[in-house]
């Protein structure tokens, strides 16, 4: 009896890690490089959009602040 519960459990650690590693295969990479769509090379990645001007204030000692949005109220890079 006890090696039958054994064997099922064995079974199911087997199938778990089976199905790890096809969703690891499966899963795109984070923070893949840029392609070319064309010639599918790597190319060098578009610099990040800066933050729009108007979406931040400044306070009275300096520091900007998103003024709108989900961060409304947290810090934000000023804008030059």
């Amino acid at each position: 009896m006890m090696r039958r519960a054994t064997q099922r459990r064995n079974a199911m650690k087997k199938l778990m890690l089976a199905l790890t590693a096809a969703a690891l295969i499966a899963a795109p990479s984070i923070g893949a490089p840029c392609k070319d769509p064309k010639t599918k090379r790597f190319i060098a990645c578009p610099p990040a959009a800066a933050a729009p001007a108007g979406d931040t204030y400044k306070d009275k000692t300096g520091k900007c602040h998103w003024s709108a949005g989900p961060k409304k109220g947290k810090f934000a890079p000023c804008p030059k």
